[in-house]
């Protein structure tokens, strides 16, 4: 993977769209970290916690799911752990499929002061806007731990 640092999204658009795209860079960045990665690499833990690629975008389309969707995770250390069956091509298209349909969420809500979806028996939630910017942290999180797992690899460095 050739070094492709972007730097920030410019955008000169409302809050919404600012913080979108914030995070769209994100997600772009850990899934372009992972593309192209061959077996077993992609799912060789690079950390003693256990941390591969694939495991953060399963992990990350959980979080997706759960924040912009609305859906229950009933084991949160399980989506960190790619099972024998996932692919990358298959988390891939599964994390890419989920953050077109948060978008879809995202860009239907009207004010960031309003409540994002939330699994039923799990307490209030939390606003549209505070959603997005957590996870604007937790995908930037999750893109520097692919960045040390991915130069580990092959060496690759760069969003």
């Amino acid at each position: 993977m050739p070094k492709t640092d972007t730097g920030p999204p410019r955008t000169d658009a409302d809050e919404r769209a600012t913080l979108r795209g914030f995070l769209d860079q994100l997600r772009g960045s850990i899934a372009d970290k992972a593309a192209g990665v061959p077996e077993p690499q992609v799912r060789t833990a690079g950390v003693p916690s256990g941390t591969s690629l694939l495991g953060l975008l399963k992990h990350l389309a959980c979080a997706e799911r759960f924040y912009f969707l609305g859906e229950d995770i009933d084991d949160w250390p399980a989506s960190m752990r790619p099972s024998a069956d996932d692919s990358l091509d298959g988390v891939l298209a599964d994390y890419r499929k989920t953050v077109a349909r948060a978008n879809e969420v995202i860009d239907a809500c009207s004010d960031l002061t309003l409540p994002a979806p939330r699994p039923p028996r799990r307490g209030a939630a939390p606003s549209m806007r505070w959603v997005l910017v957590h996870m604007i942290e937790e995908t930037g999180r999750h893109a520097g731990h692919a960045d040390i797992l991915r130069e580990q690899i092959d060496g690759s460095t760069g969003r």
